[in-house]
């Protein structure tokens, strides 16, 4: 019987589970991550703008494991030796006949370790309530970086402050020239004027020069204090990705072979990987980490019976940027969306992607109680 481990336990991860244990007679399966749970990361923002509860955006690694019949491990891996198949935490070592890296991302503060200090991020529910908890604090949010995240989260403040009828200052710091990135024109003036209404305010062409903890001054020469700094200005791989002596993005993303692997029994999907399709780079999306770690599990049974492995050809359903005014937009199926449909639409798909009949309940009472206001 083979040995496959999986390093994280996100969408991609979840996925490829989900197709081994059809086939626990050959082989034997342990999931690794550093965290207790499952964290559903596109609804995040939601804890805050719309009162949905986390404990239905997360569930258990170590309660899924056990219903799923496999081994859960709670360690943090910080190497992998692909010669000797051999993954390795500070106290403990792994060996494996397949291995999967679906460790996902996390937030990337470019070696400022006065934004990591002082400002709050955004990476699992826990992130989510810290920020809750502290929102009456402050009378300032700056939110640095205006793509999807840095969106999301300032219009869901809007949502937050708004319900209380208290209109307190939001600012998306963005240092490029226009928010979202390489996004349609359409799309980003269309958020523009929706970030206009919502009174947020856009600075681009803006950075930070300066962090502390009681204020923060900015390349055109604007200084707040006591306000609450949210950063959302990128991710990165983790750092045992990173460290991989393979060929890779900035963001630590491991270029991948039509297979999704590095080696030939070591498979990279979800953010981990950055796989060219239509001369470009995949971004990072939730539809395509759950396709990757089902077919990497495909080809791990293909490869232990000698079958032929199945190419990696991505299936773009689309994407859609929230806005917690119900304002929303996005390309679905190559037809351009805007407005409430373009928000029943997420959700829609957030209801589908969520685990459980208990958390997808939980959403849906969560929404239909605070999403039509």
């Amino acid at each position: 019987m083979k040995k496959v481990i999986i390093i994280g336990g996100g969408f991609a991860g979840i996925s490829a589970i989900n197709r081994l244990r059809r086939f626990k007679n050959f082989v034997d399966i342990t999931l690794i991550d550093r965290k207790d749970d499952f964290n559903f990361l596109p609804m995040l923002p939601d804890i805050i703008g719309r009162g949905i509860h986390p404990e239905f955006l997360a569930f258990k690694l170590d309660d899924y494991c056990m219903k799923v019949g496999i081994k859960f491990i709670k360690d943090e891996i910080v190497k992998v030796d692909l010669e000797n198949n051999i993954i390795s935490s500070r106290e403990n070592s792994y060996p494996y006949d397949y291995l999967i890296v679906s460790s996902g991302s996390e937030t990337n503060f470019y070696g400022n370790e006065a934004a990591r200090k002082y400002s709050f991020k955004l990476d699992s529910t826990a992130d989510a309530e810290a920020i809750l908890n502290k929102l009456d604090q402050f009378n300032i949010f700056l939110i640095v970086g205006g793509g999807y995240t840095g969106i999301e989260i300032a219009t869901n403040l809007r949502r937050y402050f708004s319900s209380r009828k208290n209109n307190k200052r939001i600012v998306i710091i963005e240092r490029a020239p226009s928010i979202l990135g390489p996004l349609p024109e359409w799309m980003k003036q269309y958020v523009n004027n929706n970030l206009k209404n919502l009174k947020i305010g856009v600075l681009t062409n803006v950075t930070l020069e300066k962090i502390e903890a009681d204020g923060v001054a900015l390349s055109n020469k604007d200084e707040f204090n006591k306000a609450m700094l949210i950063w959302a200005a990128g991710v990165k791989t983790s750092d045992f990705v990173f460290d991989l002596n393979k060929e890779k993005t900035p963001q630590g993303r491991l270029k991948v072979d039509e297979f999704l692997r590095i080696t030939k029994n070591c498979f990279v999907v979800g953010d981990a990987n950055t796989f060219s399709y239509k001369e470009k780079p995949l971004r990072m999306a939730v539809q395509f980490s759950i396709f990757q770690g089902d077919l990497a599990a495909i080809n791990i049974i293909k490869s232990i019976k000698g079958l032929k492995l199945v190419a990696y050809k991505p299936i773009d359903l689309g994407y859609v940027i929230p806005m917690a005014n119900n304002v929303s937009c996005g390309i679905i199926l190559g037809i351009n969306f805007h407005g409430l449909i373009a928000t029943v639409l997420h959700y829609f798909m957030c209801i589908y992607r969520s685990q459980g009949f208990k958390n997808r309940l939980g959403i849906i009472t969560g929404l239909l109680k605070g999403g039509a206001k």
